[in-house]
């Protein structure tokens, strides 16, 4: 039996996954097809704001080592292993606020978030 005193491995869990609602997967589609090269987008986490951590959303034209694929309608939606803790079960919204057009995370683990909606805390399990 391997036992990790004080420290967690994140290969011993058994992950949810991450998912695309249709129209985050139709916009990373749209993305990937109007930049060569782009394979479709990493969503990873930071320290950052007043609740703790930050979502943070790239291109990836090359999966790290560490890197989960998810996939949904096509749309690669790639994850560090490192933040898969923090955003395991998030589902990945692309939605219109008015004039502007963003991305939404919708993640269970989050269990509050900051005012202004940049970020976001998780309690320890």
């Amino acid at each position: 039996m391997d036992v990790h005193s004080g420290t967690f491995d994140p290969n011993d869990f058994a992950w949810q996954g991450l998912s695309l609602t249709p129209e985050a997967a139709a916009h990373v589609r749209e993305l990937v097809q109007k930049n060569p090269g782009m394979l479709g987008m990493r969503l990873g986490v930071k320290q950052t704001g007043c609740a703790g951590f930050g979502y943070v959303l790239d291109t990836v034209s090359q999966p790290n080592d560490d890197d989960l694929l998810f996939e949904t309608d096509g749309a690669k939606l790639y994850v560090s292993l490192k933040a898969m803790p923090f955003i395991d079960g998030t589902v990945v919204d692309y939605v219109r606020e008015g004039l502007n057009q963003l991305f939404k995370f919708h993640n269970p683990k989050a269990q509050h978030e900051c005012g202004c909606g940049e970020s976001f805390g998780v309690q320890a399990e």
